[in-house]
């Protein structure tokens, strides 16, 4: 029974680099998350390898002697795939597949995989469909290496170079109707978007998977998909929220990660522009995961990216109740743990000293919530009365809470 169940997976081996701008303990980060990756796309992961190197070899990304211990692993062991953490350039794809003879992938390839399975609207799939092809299209050329292997490229030059060129121009035709159709279909979001009336609008924002979807699902009482997977949602939701007497609309969008492919960042523009015409940010951190600083970090390096770095925020840390705190003295026989970690604890902490207004919850628990609205209304109460200095019959009759004055 466990043999039919692990044939469902395919089998993968995992590498990366040990560069002087990428240390051991990093690496270790993004082989973990690799990992999860690589799990999520259906793949199950048998065995790492890693290499110390000044930079990346130009042509098999490995030195020659570790990609011969990586070929002996993945033929003893019938390995299908190979799983590179960086992206590959396409003579490093092209030569790693004849060096090993086995499918060969980079981290940008395989996010576009989950992304490709996870696509569920049109739009998501002409999206996830257009960073594919931009992505292929460098590399084309590798797709027709087994006619060499087989008849070796004398008298097969000619046509072969036609037909790599016939599909180049199929592909980029292809990009072209694509990007046509992602234009028609953004201007239709923005006059959506404008539509919405002059409801203040806040957007969820955070790493993938640190429960941005289930934290929407309480707050606007709605049934967006929610998953313990990276990427479980690709699909914009906008849901209207009102907390005590004030309405407000409450965006649900695509989870960021390291070294986020640019092919999506460019044809996700339309998702991105739901965070860029946003008035609120909820900044969503999974406080149990061991690299939650970083993660922090990368989600506003994207900010910036797509200048919406200075907009009100409010740093939500989630998931308290799976948070353990690694006991660091040996003498200690009651360590900290999830379970004594007060909230009291955490308001003591540098995260609640941010710029910004901090909140610690379980979006699962729903523990501390009513703090996470109070907040919420505080905010989305103050943007609307800098927008309707004079309209603020909405607040006339409740107090700062939104309960009802007696």
């Amino acid at each position: 029974m466990l043999e039919k169940k692990e044939a469902l997976y395919e089998r993968a081996i995992l590498v990366g680099l040990i560069t002087p701008g990428q240390d051991e303990e990093k690496l270790e980060e993004y082989m973990n998350e690799l990992e999860f990756l690589a799990n999520t796309a259906g793949a199950k992961v048998y065995k790492r390898f890693t290499q110390k190197l000044e930079q990346s070899n130009s042509r098999t990304f490995v030195g020659s002697g570790k990609l011969e211990e990586i070929n002996q692993y993945a033929s003893e062991n019938e390995i299908d795939t190979i799983i590179f953490d960086d992206e590959l350039t396409p003579s490093q794809l092209k030569n790693l597949e004849k060096e090993l003879d086995r499918k060969i992938i980079d981290r940008t390839n395989l996010i576009l995989d989950i992304f490709a399975q996870r696509a569920q609207t049109s739009y998501a799939r002409t999206q996830v469909e257009l960073a594919q092809y931009e992505y292929l299209l460098p590399r084309l050329t590798r797709m027709w290496t087994h006619l060499e292997r087989q008849k070796g490229g004398i008298g097969l030059r000619g046509p072969g170079e036609t037909e790599i060129e016939t599909d180049r121009r199929i592909i980029r035709d292809r990009i072209s109707l694509l990007k046509e159709k992602l234009k028609a279909i953004d201007k239709q979001m923005t006059t959506q978007r404008n539509n919405r009336g002059k409801l203040v609008r806040v957007a969820l924002v955070g790493y993938t998977n640190v429960g941005k979807s289930t934290l929407m699902n309480i707050l606007s009482k709605s049934d967006v998909f929610a998953e313990d997977k990276l990427f479980a949602t690709l699909d914009t939701t906008v849901r209207k929220v009102v907390i005590g007497n004030l309405p407000f609309l409450l965006t649900d969008t695509v989870g960021f990660i390291r070294k986020l492919p640019t092919q999506l960042v460019e044809s996700f523009k339309s998702t991105l522009d739901e965070v860029r015409e946003a008035d609120l940010l909820i900044h969503v951190v999974d406080i149990s995961h061991p690299d939650f600083e970083d993660h922090i970090s990368s989600v506003n390096t994207i900010l910036t990216e797509i200048s919406s770095a200075g907009k009100p925020a409010i740093m939500l840390f989630n998931k308290i109740d799976n948070f353990t705190y690694e006991k660091k003295d040996e003498d200690d026989l009651t360590p900290v743990t999830k379970r004594n970690y007060s909230l009291e604890d955490w308001k003591k902490t540098w995260m609640a000293k941010s710029e910004h207004p901090a909140v610690f919850i379980s979006a699962v628990t729903k523990e501390n919530y009513d703090e996470l609205k109070k907040i919420l209304y505080d905010q989305v109460k103050e943007i609307h009365i800098k927008r309707f200095p004079y309209n603020d019959f909405l607040f006339e009759y409740y107090d700062d809470e939104g309960k009802e004055k007696r």
